[in-house]
């Protein structure tokens, strides 16, 4: 009776055994020579790596998470089978507008575009406002995150100064809203209107993007091209100076107002 009873769990059991495995294997960790692969190929289509070293590190993942994004696929995190696969077969990210340098921030997909000349791409994963109320000055704001034609105007060598000294390398182009490094970057909008970018790559963005850099923010309903600014450096240098001048109001100190976004 036993031996019955074991034979026919045995039967029952088997199918569900052999089911599980094809699973099993989708999502076993990769090796180090496939891990490389991913890094070697996100780098080529232009997602922001870091070294190409087969080491899953922080760098690695935020180039995996701006593919998901970009792809429109479930943003997981995981460098599996399936993704290396789907990163083997697809084609490089492409900016909105192309033939100038610039940075592009698409707000649907969350993340960050560096286009330079030739409309070469480099890809990293934001996190902007998340259209939440939040208290500021004790005064009641909505965290948005302005869409439009924008310039950096001002920035910040290293982390900015209290009461903001959680932002990284900010790259002013709106008021107090910054393209800047934040420890976190939630893969959902999140911030009170800043642009937040992974740490590792705040320092090198902040570089690119000298004063003057043409910003397009947008979402699939609002778009305002920069070519006007490219092809016109007089016109860009006077739109320039009205940035800083109505942005930034100077106290009796010489101090400039605290930024309010992050």
């Amino acid at each position: 009776m036993k031996s019955s009873l074991l034979i026919c769990l045995l039967l029952i059991s088997a199918p569900s055994i052999a089911n599980a495995q094809p699973s099993g294997k989708q999502h076993a960790s990769l090796t180090r020579a496939q891990t490389r692969e991913a890094e070697r190929r996100l780098s080529e289509l232009g997602y922001w790596t870091g070294a190409v070293d087969g080491i899953f590190d922080p760098a690695t993942r935020s180039a995996l998470i701006a593919f998901q994004k970009w792809e429109g696929r479930p943003i997981t995190s995981q460098l599996t089978i399936a993704e290396l696969e789907a990163i083997r077969n697809v084609r490089s990210p492409k900016a909105r507008e192309v033939g100038y340098a610039h940075v592009e921030v698409d707000l649907d997909r969350q993340v960050l575009l560096v286009v330079n000349d030739e409309s070469g791409v480099r890809v990293l994963p934001v996190s902007t406002g998340s259209g939440k109320p939040f208290m500021d000055d004790g005064q009641m704001s909505i965290a948005y995150t302005p869409r439009g034609r924008f310039l950096v105007y001002d920035k910040t060598p290293g982390w900015e100064k209290p009461p903001f000294q959680s932002m990284y390398y900010p790259s002013y182009i709106s008021g107090g809203v910054a393209i800047h490094g934040y420890r976190s970057v939630p893969t959902e909008p999140a911030s009170h209107g800043c642009i937040r970018i992974p740490l590792f790559a705040a320092r090198e963005l902040s570089q690119l993007m000298e004063l003057g850099t043409i910003v397009l923010v947008y979402d699939q309903v609002s778009f305002v091209s920069g070519k006007s600014w490219a092809e016109n450096p007089t016109l860009r240098q006077a739109a320039l100076i009205n940035s800083q001048s109505a942005d930034y109001t100077y106290g009796p100190e010489g101090t400039k107002p605290r930024p309010r976004a992050f």
